[in-house]
């Protein structure tokens, strides 16, 4: 044979055969929803759409503290506001509600019925809850359990949810028909002055404690320093030429100034959003709660009213120097990613499945302990062996976009920024909300969950998370 003939045989043979690997892996990253599409004839484009989301007066709102709240009056509207991205692969849809929290078959159902309405898969649909504590909170099971139990109770009407749920969808599928090519991203940021504190503290003493909340008149407290915070707000904006379409803001801190009374409200940030939608009219203001599981205002919030147009005015003057800094960058590839992951349940004894179901049925016990052992069922009627979530990640090339669950703590946002430190990424909170806290290991260590409660996980939930994020980030 002759040699040169054998050479390019061999050569042919190789392009066909990295050709099949190259398609295979293709199919392979298509089957986990992580496929990057550029643009090329087929522009992505754009919809937004926004409901009201308000409760009635007298639907419960947060319901895992004292007493029994519920909607007294209404100070102002709660909003979802969402975004689809639809072109060359399935739509991406990005919704941002102003409740406090969804958490499993009511999270689930959101994610369902907007999947449905854009046409896309319940991976490709990002669903956040702002975390405001004067709203309502959302677990279906939990409340049949409730209803069912010897002592009753209620932490949501869940016809008020669905109702709300196809509100949302019609308002989504209404947008579809109204898109505008996206051509530029924008990517700015900007530093926040005096919002944002670690609840923990190391006292003079040198005893740590994780008892600087949302709302603190300790003098000794607010004096200590932020702590490990997140200090940058995150913006990601959509143009179509020169013309900005809807931008998206997230800044890691509880949302809340003073809060309890039953008056509904988005505190702060809605405050801070909606000075900025007045700003730019025709350009929809998107606010998205970072992971701050472990960060309140509480070392610049004394919980007094007049300090929520403060907290609010240093929000805005972030999100209007974001905007300043934005630089725009074309549009060429979009990938979406959803990672599985089993958080464990935690190990604690009081949460085991029979104590929980003992604490339930017991009508003498306090409701908040009861309304939280009808979450943990919840949970394990879900998934009998811990928490099965997804991390959900947008990559957009020059940013990034990732999605973790509930109040998880503020180091997991900044190990997503380590992993893709050439780009800006953007860290959002409060998706699926039934583990609850979230802590570090070395929060754990240093008795967190013993401190707050609300946690129904164990330890060893930190390495699960940063092997998703190392999955969710990679470069596509």
């Amino acid at each position: 044979m002759n040699p040169s003939y054998f050479l390019q045989f061999r050569r042919s043979a190789l392009v066909l055969h990295l050709a099949w690997l190259l398609r295979f892996a293709g199919i392979i990253a298509a089957a986990e929803g992580s496929v990057a599409v550029s643009a090329g004839d087929t522009p992505w484009r754009l919809s937004v759409f926004q409901a009201d989301v308000t409760p009635p007066l007298g639907h419960p709102l947060l319901a895992i503290g004292s007493g029994d709240p519920r909607a007294v009056t209404i100070k102002d509207r709660l909003l979802a506001k969402g975004l689809v991205l639809h072109g060359p692969a399935q739509p991406i849809v990005l919704v941002a509600v102003d409740w406090c929290e969804l958490r499993n078959d009511a999270y689930a159902r959101w994610r369902d019925v907007l999947a449905a309405a854009a046409g896309t898969t319940v991976q490709r649909v990002l669903v956040s809850c702002l975390h405001q504590h004067d709203a309502p909170y959302f677990d279906l099971t939990a409340q049949k359990l409730l209803a069912a139990s010897p002592g009753g109770g209620t932490i949501c009407d869940l016809d008020f949810h669905e109702s709300i749920v196809q509100k949302v969808a019609k308002a989504l599928t209404a947008s579809l028909p109204n898109g505008r090519n996206v051509t530029h991203l924008g990517i700015g940021q900007a530093r926040v002055d005096q919002v944002a504190s670690s609840r923990r503290v190391v006292l003079p003493e040198g005893k740590v404690t994780f008892s600087r909340l949302s709302r603190t008149t300790s003098a000794v407290l607010r004096s200590l320093p932020d702590g490990e915070i997140d200090p940058w707000l995150k913006s990601l904006s959509f143009w179509e030429g020169d013309q900005p379409l809807v931008v998206v803001s997230s800044y890691a801190c509880h949302p809340m100034s003073y809060y309890g009374a039953g008056e509904v409200s988005a505190d702060f940030v809605g405050m801070a959003r909606a000075r900025r939608e007045q700003d730019t009219p025709g350009v929809l203001q998107i606010y998205l709660t970072g992971c701050s599981g472990d960060v309140t205002a509480g070392k610049y919030n004394d919980g007094s009213p007049a300090n929520r147009r403060v907290l609010a005015d240093r929000l805005y003057d972030a999100m209007t120097e974001a905007a300043r800094r934005t630089t725009r960058h074309p549009v060429q590839t979009i990938s979406c990613r959803a990672v599985p992951m089993l958080l464990p349940h935690s190990e604690l004894p009081a949460l085991q499945p029979d104590a929980l179901q003992r604490q339930l049925a017991d009508a003498n016990l306090a409701p908040a302990k009861r309304v939280h052992a009808a979450l943990g069922l919840s949970s394990l009627q879900r998934s009998p062996t811990g928490h099965r979530i997804e991390v959900q990640a947008i990559d957009f090339g020059h940013a990034q976009m990732v999605l973790l669950p509930a109040e998880s703590f503020v180091a997991y946002q900044l190990f997503a920024q380590r992993l893709r430190p050439e780009s800006l990424v953007m860290g959002i909170g409060f998706g699926e909300c039934a583990p609850g806290y979230i802590p570090t290991e070395q929060a754990f260590r240093e008795g967190y969950r013993e401190e707050h409660g609300y946690c129904w996980v164990a330890p060893g939930a930190e390495k699960k998370i940063e092997e998703a994020l190392q999955k969710a980030l990679a470069p596509p």
